[in-house]
């Protein structure tokens, strides 16, 4: 293995046992840039991560690694025990930085169309999801007409279908105005439950902190520091 840096392995591992994903002395290089280095970490299930970092410092590399979306160089990531991201996929949901929605759709059209991607009664219902999210399904607005805050939404909705374990979510404030990124927030904290893990980045550590169960701050792609959302908000 090529050096990645001189540093030995930083490691923050909580006590808990069974962990919902971890991650063992993971790198990423991408040429000779490294985007992750030695990261080890153990996320429990039921709880909201919040990955925070200047650009850069490997935020939506480790969420695409999370997802699967990405292989570690070196390193390796386990999920739901033994389970590789590859064969866990299903039970994953990822909403990038971007929508991924058809603009010329309206809401409920883009959510029949990724339903029918999924095997039949496995997807939640369309008009579930984008009522879970606060969205009208009869809306005839098509997504392009959508102000930030519903293209947010309606892109939350279309991973929710999936009724993820794992929710991954990339930026999910970006580009919002103030009422519409705390809505979000009170709508995260509504999804989180005993079943369900929630990973999010952020620059906006502040907009984060109600939802946050640990706080990770990465620099330069490594684990700078882990920080209780409790301790946090005191």
């Amino acid at each position: 293995m090529p050096p990645v840096d001189d540093r030995s392995t930083t490691s923050f591992r909580p006590a808990d046992a069974a962990p919902l994903a971890r991650l063992t002395d993971i790198s990423r290089l991408f040429g000779s840039f490294a985007a992750l280095r030695h990261l080890s970490f153990d996320f429990q299930p039921g709880k909201c991560y919040v990955l925070l970092g200047e650009n850069g410092a490997g935020k939506s590399t480790l969420l695409r690694i999370l997802a699967g979306l990405l292989p570690p160089s070196y390193g390796a990531i386990h999920l739901f025990g033994t389970l590789t991201p590859a064969e866990a996929c299903g039970r994953i949901g990822y909403m990038s930085h971007a929508p991924m929605l058809y603009d010329e759709l309206t809401g409920m059209e883009n959510l029949r169309y990724f339903a029918a991607l999924y095997p039949p009664h496995q997807a939640l219902a369309p008009e579930v999801a984008l009522r879970q999210v606060g969205l009208d399904p009869a809306l005839p607005r098509t997504v392009g007409k959508y102000s930030q805050g519903m293209r947010q939404r309606a892109s939350l909705a279309r991973v929710l279908m999936a009724q993820p374990e794992l929710l991954l979510l990339d930026e999910p404030f970006s580009n919002m105005d103030v009422t519409s990124a705390h809505q979000m927030v009170a709508l995260l904290a509504g999804l989180r439950t005993a079943e369900r893990t929630i990973v999010l980045t952020t620059h906006q550590r502040e907009l984060a902190l109600p939802i946050a169960d640990h706080l990770l701050t990465l620099r330069e792609g490594s684990l700078d520091s882990v920080i209780d959302g409790g301790a946090a908000r005191a």
